[in-house]
């Protein structure tokens, strides 16, 4: 088939926008109007400070925004999604900027929203209901302190080691500034700790109020009439950049593939996890609405592609501004297209005040976000559910804060299937019950072995042994399997249930096996397991008819008492 066929029968209905996707009432204009605005301005020291934390600078974020928050928001799938520079991909990105150049960030973009582009068109958007909530919400505590620890430089004042591990290089700067404090240092931790505190009490004073943007605003203004010798943001574009496309080569794409794959899984995770939130989000109106995850990843996919090509960077659903869209009243996607022109006008009409801002501010800001990710209800909820899923979460967060966020994810992944695997194969289990109704003389040599839970490969193994070693013990010579209790087979249970029945039937011990369910039967016939039975009517559908043959079999058998009864005198 030729790419054009292929491309032609795809099936993109539900992937565009359509006019359903705007409502143009006044009241729904004017709430959506006022609710971007309200995002916009949240969002500005946020795009400044991400922009920085991943070490392409203020305007990359700045860009970000507005491109990225366009786009995502006409061709995502969520009507009141924000999307734009986040926390946790200016943590994936900082250490591929520190090795591989700022230069590589716009093919890095461009390719990781080409990937998520892709996984939209192939109808992969469910994936995200395969991560775990201990995963999750480890996976967020470590990216809320690395963020923290990220600011730590800033807020002392001291420059960042580069290449280093973001726990090390905070070290690094504690004891920088702790064995030369200097007027500069004072300066910039005074500036962290006005920050914090005005985005802390300025909510209780009025809900409504912007308190990071009024926070920056009131230091920034201070700083200045104070003189401090903090450091600034500095030169801001005063344009939108002309939008290129990044030199292609086979050996730049080769080397920067794995950051494209790191930065695209990221994307996907974070975007469908914001937009989930979003759609369970109390609004006036009831709740924020569905979302379609395969539109989302979309409409991600494309916003990267196009931030990349302005000179921004990777952009993904933001659940904080999302947040805040929502307790504004947004209705539709139009809000959120109204944050992006709020930040583009002070692009185009403010990049002069907004270049004093200290550094030390926007590091305020960002440890102050950093803290309000983790809900300590939350943290206390996974660690007090189950020890598996406490262990997942504490491996994921440290695994993250101490390693890499997409490998932390993946352990997490792996340590919640082990610990769930291993939890399924305790559950299966194998019991020994007694033969209904009054027992016979002859009973004794008949064991009724009911099988439950999982016969898959973590428990195959234990519970033939078990059967085993007590058919061998008791001196068995029938045994009855019963499988009605058994929820799941996969092709090693089969195998060991087969095993099972040839290594009883070897040993002269008569194999009866009741209550196979028909969604299991086609796998025991294909892996040979009925056929090992010594004849087709030792297959049984119910425990009465299976106990009478049982019966009648150790009648049978020369030197039991029914066969001495009728010996001839």
């Amino acid at each position: 088939m030729t790419a054009r066929g292929f491309v032609a029968r795809l099936d993109l209905r539900g992937l565009l926008p359509v006019r359903a996707d705007y409502d143009v009432r006044p009241r729904t204009l004017r709430a959506d109007l006022v609710a971007g605005v309200t995002v916009g301005v949240v969002a500005l020291p946020l795009a400044l400070a991400f922009g920085i934390s991943s070490g392409v600078g203020p305007a990359a974020g700045l860009v970000t925004a507005v491109i990225a928050g366009i786009v995502a928001a006409v061709f995502g799938g969520s009507n009141v999604q924000v999307s734009g520079p986040t926390g946790a991909m200016a943590v994936v990105l900082a250490p591929i900027v520190a090795e591989y150049g700022p230069g590589s960030v716009a093919l890095v973009t461009i390719g990781a929203g080409l990937v998520v582009l892709v996984l939209g068109v192939l109808r992969l958007g469910r994936v995200v209901t395969f991560i775990p909530w201990p995963v999750v919400e480890g996976f967020t505590l470590g990216i809320a302190a690395i963020i923290f620890l990220q600011q730590v430089p800033s807020a002392l004042g001291v420059p960042a080691e580069a290449g280093h591990n973001t726990l090390v290089a905070a070290l690094g700067a504690m004891g920088d500034a702790a064995g030369a404090p200097d007027t500069a240092t004072l300066w910039t931790l005074g500036i962290v700790a006005a920050v914090a505190a005005l985005m802390l009490t300025l909510p209780r004073i009025h809900g409504a109020l912007p308190a990071s943007l009024v926070a920056v605003v009131v230091v920034t203004v201070a700083a200045e009439l104070a003189g401090a010798s903090a450091p600034r943001i500095d030169a801001l574009p005063s344009a939108l950049p002309v939008p290129y496309l990044p030199d292609v080569t086979t050996g730049a794409v080769r080397d920067v593939f794995g950051a494209m794959i790191a930065v695209a899984a990221l994307a996907t995770i974070e975007s469908l996890l914001s937009a989930r939130v979003a759609a369970t989000m109390p609004t006036g109106r009831g709740g924020s609405g569905p979302y379609e995850p395969d539109r989302e990843l979309v409409g991600q996919g494309l916003a990267s592609v196009a931030s990349g090509m302005f000179g921004g960077m990777p952009a993904t659903g933001a659940i904080a501004r999302t947040a805040v869209n929502v307790r504004s009243g947004a209705r539709t996607r139009l809000a959120a297209v109204v944050h992006a022109l709020v930040i583009l006008a002070v692009i185009y009409l403010a990049t002069g005040p907004v270049s004093r801002i200290p550094l030390a501010a926007l590091a305020g800001v960002l440890m102050v976000t950093s803290f309000r990710m983790v809900h300590a209800g939350t943290v206390r909820a996974v660690l007090t559910s189950t020890r598996s899923d406490a262990v997942t979460f504490a491996v994921t967060a440290i695994i993250t804060v101490a390693f890499d966020l997409i490998e932390a994810v993946q352990i997490g992944l792996l340590v919640a299937a082990f610990l769930t695997l291993r939890h399924v194969a305790r559950a299966a289990s194998v019991h020994r019950d007694p033969l209904p109704g009054a027992a016979r003389p002859g009973d004794e040599h008949i064991a009724s072995y009911r099988l439950e839970g999982a016969m898959f490969f973590g428990a195959a193994g234990r519970i033939l042994a078990e059967v085993t070693q007590g058919s061998r013990r008791d001196g068995v010579s029938v045994v009855i399997l019963r499988l009605s209790q058994v929820r799941l087979v996969d092709a090693t249970g089969a195998n060991a249930l087969a095993e099972l029945i040839t290594e009883l039937e070897q040993r002269g011990v008569t194999v009866l096996v009741k209550g196979v369910q028909d969604r299991h039967r086609r796998l025991l016939v294909n892996v040979g397991a009925l056929n090992r039975l010594r004849h087709e009517n030792h297959l049984f559908t119910t425990l009465d008819a299976a106990v009478a043959h049982a019966r009648s079999h150790v009648a049978r058998e020369p030197g039991s008492q029914q066969d001495q009864a009728f010996a001839p005198a």
